[in-house]
């Protein structure tokens, strides 16, 4: 159920690539949390993190929960899990209008992953064929899969589509595929290995191109495509590091869909389901290792389509969920050391003021972190330690830190500090995905914003250019990334104006934690 506080036993932990580990305060998560473990919980951690399954106390289940929970560690899928359930138990639904050239593919597909698979198929494919043109052309296709087409008599968009066909299932579990998915053998396994845990109501593949495009803009998609949620697990909700999970491919409890996706909403519905499935206290995860390909769109004018109307579902969310979509999140201290950078002349005012303003943040945050790490403050020194069990070997690769007594100084130091720095990169995203209609005129207006506006709308194509090293040169790379954003933009304006609501352009400053969360937890074997 839902509300399940602890993990199944015999459940191994990998921790997140951000996590850090210093004697009993663990690091890392999405949002950052600090945690102070007890002496008992700290060794139950290292443990896990050593390759030991979680155990069958409950104590120890709460915990290994909570830690899943904050994205401070992740399953780890090698060698299954007890539990878990099989294909057989999986009914496919694929909502189509129209595309029978991809749903053909995407039929291939699944017939291809079921004939290589060593285990028994998923018990039923249905198409759900909303209002197509060609409704035998519809019927035809789903032949060759021996799938079951049910027409609907409306057209009622994808969300609607799928609601059909979760409601005629008969399986514990659903997996949704939109008709331009082409499954590969192996993309279901890994996904059902989550659900051996009953508190996982959903579980989401890495999104690929099902073939490598040759055009600047298919090269552009294969790598930034909006549907990939990148390389790293990762739980699901708002405010985490994968916040939402596409619909176009996810597997889900049908216990925990219910009635299934919001009627009426066309575009974002995947979005809304996500997250109301985690306001129900259900999981919602992210697995890159199963990966499912994915027919781009290539063409010029249907992609830039595309992405106006996803921009088209951000007001209709923020009406849903009020502060989830909003551009950019920032404390107040970030906002004035960016203010101060922007507005004071010359320029090293400018920049002193803003280093004044992140060091009383680092400052302040050091303290707080200090009470959590049980060091001084402002002058540190390590904490006394008590006598205690050797620690269990920690499997090689997993991030630890050594103890200086700077502990809470330097952690301060890397999220305070280096948070109002790197949070240029969303200030730039936020200023071509929503602002520039304002940003535009206020650098005409004043040719001093010019040249750090112009550095700010570049820095985050360029940096993603760096990180993901696509098959594009930097230059039509960013210039591809701001026309993603160009055309994101025009569909959140055209959504404001169409709900007569712009309070999701609106920034959200200080009220919500975007640096780190504190918290004092306990764990015994």
């Amino acid at each position: 159920m839902a509300g399940r506080e602890g993990v199944p036993a015999g459940l191994r932990l990998r921790p997140d690539a951000g996590t850090r580990l210093l004697g009993d305060v663990l690091i890392g998560g999405s949002p950052t949390r600090v945690l102070r473990l007890t002496g008992d919980g700290a060794r139950q951690v290292r443990s896990w993190l050593g390759g030991k399954p979680v155990g069958d106390s409950a104590q120890a289940g709460k915990l290994a929960r909570q830690l899943l929970d904050a994205g401070m560690v992740h399953p780890d899928l090698a060698g299954g899990w007890p539990g878990a359930p099989a294909p057989g138990d999986v009914t496919v639904v694929i909502p189509v209008k129209n595309r029978h050239g991809e749903l053909a593919r995407c039929l291939d597909g699944l017939i291809t992953a079921r004939s290589a698979s060593a285990v028994h198929p998923v018990r039923e494919i249905i198409v759900v064929d909303d209002c197509s043109d060609d409704p035998a052309g519809i019927e035809a296709v789903a032949a060759t899969a021996a799938a079951r087409v049910i027409r609907r008599a409306v057209n009622g968009g994808p969300g609607a589509a799928r609601n059909t066909g979760l409601a005629a299932a008969t399986t514990g579990l659903v997996a949704f595929l939109d008709s331009d998915c082409v499954p590969a053998p192996g993309w279901l396994e890994p996904l059902l290995t989550h659900l051996a845990d009953p508190a996982v109501g959903a579980v989401a593949p890495r999104i690929v191109p099902a073939r490598q495009g040759t055009t600047w803009l298919a090269r552009y998609e294969g790598a930034s495509s909006t549907l990939d949620m990148g390389a790293r697990p990762s739980i699901v909700r708002p405010g985490a590091r994968v916040p939402y999970v596409p619909g176009a491919a996810l597997l889900v409890r049908r216990e925990a869909a219910g009635t299934g996706f919001a009627p009426g909403i066309r575009v974002g519905e995947d979005v809304d389901f996500v997250w109301r499935l985690a306001a129900a206290g259900w999981r919602v995860r992210y697995e890159p290792a199963a990966r499912m390909g994915h027919q781009h769109r290539v063409r010029l004018r249907a992609w830039f389509s595309r992405r106006s109307d996803y921009g088209t579902s951000a007001a209709i969310l923020e009406d849903l969920h009020p502060g989830s979509v909003r551009p950019l999140y920032a404390s107040w201290w970030t906002v004035a050391a960016w203010a101060a950078i922007l507005a004071l002349r010359p320029r090293p005012a400018g920049l002193a003021a803003a280093a004044v303003a992140t060091g009383a943040a680092t400052s302040l945050l050091a303290r707080r972190l200090s009470l959590i790490t049980g060091e001084n403050w402002p002058l540190p020194r390590p904490a006394a330690s008590s006598a205690r069990p050797a620690d269990p070997p920690v499997r090689p690769g997993t991030p630890r830190l050594q103890g200086t007594g700077w502990t809470a100084w330097s952690q301060a130091a890397r999220l305070a500090g280096g948070g109002t720095i790197a949070s240029g990169r969303p200030l730039g995203s936020a200023i071509t995905r929503a602002w520039w209609p304002l940003a535009v005129p206020l650098a005409i207006a004043v040719p001093r914003l010019r040249a750090p506006l112009a550095a700010l709308v570049l820095a985050p194509p360029l940096l993603d250019w760096v990180d993901r090293r696509p098959p594009l040169d930097p230059v039509r790379y960013a210039g591809a990334r701001l026309l993603d954003d160009a055309a994101y933009s025009a569909g959140v304006w055209k959504g404001c104006l169409r709900a007569r609501s712009f309070r999701v352009l609106l920034p959200v400053l200080g009220s919500r934690k975007t640096a780190e969360q504190a918290a004092r937890v306990t764990g015994r074997d």
